[in-house]
């Protein structure tokens, strides 16, 4: 049996949930892999991250600030300077996150090699 069933920890209103989605996201994984060795400023997340745009960073930074995984330090200065970093609840998810990055190395190419392998998708009419 797998554990899943009625009143299991994901349903739709479930905090579980809301916290795998919000783990699941495409880019939540990488900006907190990101923070994981300190404060960094925005313009050098873009640099570590690659790929990822300066608005769809902005959104994925307040999104984790509003769930409390990392905090947000503007500093008093001119020109003015801005520092993300993990609170201890992000600090908690760079364990799993390492993990998870380790498995991604060890198996990437089976992975590919099964996509490859795949038959192409087959076209249904509705």
């Amino acid at each position: 049996m797998s554990g899943f069933g009625p009143g299991g920890p994901f349903l739709a209103d479930c905090p579980a949930r809301l916290v795998v989605e919000l783990i699941a996201d495409k880019w939540t994984v990488v900006v907190l892999y990101g923070l994981s060795q300190g404060p960094v400023r925005h313009g050098e997340l873009i640099e570590l991250i690659g790929g990822i745009s300066r608005k769809m960073l902005t959104q994925t930074l307040r999104r984790l600030e509003a769930h409390g995984l990392i905090r947000r330090h503007a500093y008093a200065e001119v020109p003015p300077r801005v520092e993300y970093e993990l609170t201890p609840l992000g600090a908690t998810l760079i364990d799993p996150i390492h993990m998870l990055t380790e498995w991604a190395r060890a198996n990437g190419d089976a992975v590919l090699d099964a996509l490859d392998a795949a038959p192409e998708p087959v076209a249904h009419s509705d």
